[in-house]
């Protein structure tokens, strides 16, 4: 990827069921800013977009008052995908960017692969960001009763806690203290009907053109631990009777990072990296890292879901002399233990070819 890359950006649009994505998809196709959008949704009938369609393409495109378009998905999502870029490329439609957004409880991980394995597609478009939507009144129940609502909290690269304005002040705490143990390095904004949120809807990806390394880093910056992170919250927050095993679904996930000073020999990065999608690819809902290789100038950035994972791209130059490689992993039912003892076997100058077994259970 270089800063000619040409390729449409995708964000994909996940929530909770109820969340409101459809009012904040409402509001980001007013934006300007964000220029002309295409829409990817089920069906134009449950999209529930408050601009009429004015104008139909074909049977699957049709244009909104706004300029921007909603694409209705008929069976693959790669054939829909291919569909408009087509449409686009032949000078039948004009958009900036695409929106993808999941039906009811979708996990993104398989729309971001999709978008990364498919040849054409990969030529056409790139990963821009997650975007998760979650209702800050009924989210804490959905992510009691629905593993996926969890595992959309944990792939995501912004937190929208919409209905913002229905809760109370220590709900709205207890709930973003429990997002950031789910996924510490989102960024997480309240919303009360969209308002205000659709500058902060985009490039949330480091693999973009022209991203400066100061961004980059702070994507691979967690905030500092806590050891109970709802320790501060009010009793009627967090009950002292609250019984055990509440957070059961939050237990499935983990959270590991590492920052090594010294520069990783690119082999030892590569079998590291193999061994752990070999491993666990299934388990890992995202991992990201800026990595500091031997004999390399330049500082990458990599980042990947389950077993795909997008090729490194190269950022211009190091921010200041320190100089450290930083790698962040969420996953699912890993142990803890093991996935940080597997990122700390970078820590040291493992012999090139060993197993890092420290994956396994």
């Amino acid at each position: 990827m270089t800063a000619g890359d040409t390729r449409v950006p995708v964000t994909i649009l996940t929530g909770f069921l109820g969340a409101g994505k459809t009012t904040l998809l409402n509001a980001l196709l007013s934006d300007a800013a964000a220029g002309k959008i295409a829409v990817i949704v089920n069906e134009f009938g449950e999209a529930g977009l408050d601009h009429d369609l004015i104008e139909t393409a074909d049977d699957q495109i049709a244009l909104m008052q706004s300029g921007c378009l909603c694409c209705s998905l008929r069976g693959e999502l790669s054939e829909t995908m291919e569909r408009l870029m087509a449409n686009r490329s032949a000078g039948t439609i004009a958009f900036d960017r695409v929106v993808i957004e999941t039906t009811g409880l979708a996990a993104p991980g398989p729309i971001m692969q999709t978008l990364t394995t498919d040849p054409a597609l990969s030529r056409a478009v790139r990963m821009d960001g997650v975007v998760t939507v979650a209702d800050a009144v009924n989210g804490p129940t959905t992510l009691d009763a629905q593993f996926e609502a969890v595992s959309q909290a944990a792939t995501a690269d912004l937190i929208v806690l919409s209905k913002a304005d229905l809760a109370s002040p220590d709900q709205l705490l207890a709930f973003e203290a429990r997002l950031r143990r789910i996924n510490p390095g989102a960024r997480i904004v309240p919303a009360i009907r969209g308002a205000g949120l659709p500058g902060q809807f985009w490039g949330l990806s480091p693999l973009r053109p022209g991203i400066a390394f100061s961004e980059a880093q702070n994507w691979t910056t967690l905030p500092a631990a806590q050891p109970d992170p709802l320790a501060n919250l009010s009793r009627l927050s967090r009950p002292a009777n609250e019984p055990a095993g509440r957070f059961l679904h939050d237990d499935r996930i983990c959270t590991a990072s590492v920052t090594i000073d010294h520069p990783l020999d690119a082999d030892v990065f590569d079998g590291w990296l193999a061994d752990l999608v070999s491993l666990r690819g299934d388990s890992i809902l995202r991992a990201k890292g800026i990595v500091f290789l031997e004999d390399i100038e330049t500082p990458f950035v990599f980042h990947g879901v389950q077993r795909i994972f997008e090729p490194p791209m190269p950022l211009q130059s190091w921010q200041g002399e320190a100089r450290q490689s930083r790698i962040v992993i969420i996953a699912r039912d890993i142990s803890q233990k093991r996935l940080q003892s597997s990122l700390n076997r970078l820590h040291a100058r493992p012999v090139r070819g060993a197993r890092l077994s420290t994956t396994q259970e």
